[in-house]
């Protein structure tokens, strides 16, 4: 009789994981769903959002700060589009970055340093997700350099789990060139 009321605890405990497992999955983002909205400070403290860039289409690099150089050569190709080739116009496409401080041994004022060299940089906002929340909630790649685009009406059209392939970044490209096209 207790060996049947092992196993069956042992049960429980399997069927009870299997579901904390599959509900981590069921908010994955994927190509096609409507982006959860999420709540992230900048630099100066302030609360940014989705909505602070409302009805144009957005670029999100979220990435461990250990990678921000991965996807460089992505986003110099995509500003060279936008500002010397005017093929992209910054009134109807934006871009921020998330850093993923949960990834990194860095410390939170080094991550704020090189974060506002990019920011420069690329003319952007940078933001913190101090606890890898929305990597977990979104199913995004850990310890590497994430890239979503998202329409005016915040449905993903891409997402790039880690580095940009040559093939992709052109692709990439001419989704977001079709997506204003399309408004």
């Amino acid at each position: 009789m207790c060996v049947n009321f092992s196993m069956y605890r042992i049960l429980l405990t399997i069927l009870f994981s299997i579901s904390l497992f599959a509900e981590n999955l069921s908010d994955r983002l994927e190509v096609g769903m409507q982006a959860p909205e999420w709540i992230f400070k900048d630099a100066n403290g302030k609360d940014f959002t989705m909505d602070s860039l409302d009805g144009k289409i957005l670029k999100i690099d979220y990435m461990d700060p250990d990678k921000y150089q991965m996807n460089e050569p992505f986003n110099d190709e995509l500003k060279k589009i936008v500002i010397v080739d005017s093929l992209i116009s910054w009134d109807t496409f934006g871009g921020f970055g998330i850093v993923d401080c949960a990834s990194t041994w860095i410390p939170d004022f080094l991550i704020r340093k090189i974060a506002g060299n990019k920011a420069r940089k690329f003319d952007s906002t940078i933001l913190f997700d101090y606890d890898g929340k929305l990597r977990t909630s979104w199913g995004l790649k850990k310890n590497s350099y994430n890239v979503i685009i998202l329409d005016k009406d915040r449905v993903c059209r891409a997402i790039v789990r880690g580095k940009i392939t040559d093939e992709k970044q052109k692709e990439l490209i001419q989704l977001i060139i079709d997506l204003q096209n399309d408004m």
